[in-house]
């Protein structure tokens, strides 16, 4: 389990959706536990958990939930302000994200990548060159 919300984390970036769609990845795979084959129970978990991922995106389309709404808007980040990782994998488009975030921090191979999401191999390598290309972007340190 701690894997999984570990690689939750990293696709949303909050502790708290990352709980929420462990959850739901659980729910998912028991109501469809007859398709689930021991060998590919593994990849199988993490197709549901990326679907889940992708879809509460588009559901929420960007909307935060705060227990007090503040009186005042926040200011926009400055251009070289606090850029940290999380901040850049959080800007990428969300198929971006899981590619960068199941290649890279799940270990697994393009075919693997491929597979679990459905997409050709080739995409799959240009998905994670453009999305490596905008992590430097954002966290090459600025010229003054």
């Amino acid at each position: 389990m701690v894997p999984l919300r570990r690689f939750a984390f990293a696709l949303c970036g909050d502790w708290h959706t990352a709980d929420d769609l462990v959850q739901l990845t659980f729910v998912k795979l028991y109501q469809h536990w007859r398709r689930a084959r021991p060998e590919s129970l593994d990849a199988y978990t993490r197709r549901i958990l990326v679907n889940a991922f992708l879809s509460h995106r588009r559901d929420r389309r960007r909307e935060t939930v705060v227990a007090e709404p503040p009186d005042t808007p926040v200011p926009e980040a400055e251009p070289g302000g606090d850029t940290g990782l999380g901040q850049a994998l959080r800007a990428l488009p969300p198929r971006q994200r899981a590619v960068v975030v199941l290649r890279h921090l799940e270990d697994l191979s393009v075919a693997e990548v491929a597979e679990l999401l459905g997409m050709a191999e080739g995409t799959v390598r240009s998905q994670t060159a453009r999305a490596v290309d905008a992590l430097r972007r954002a966290l090459a340190p600025t010229k003054e």
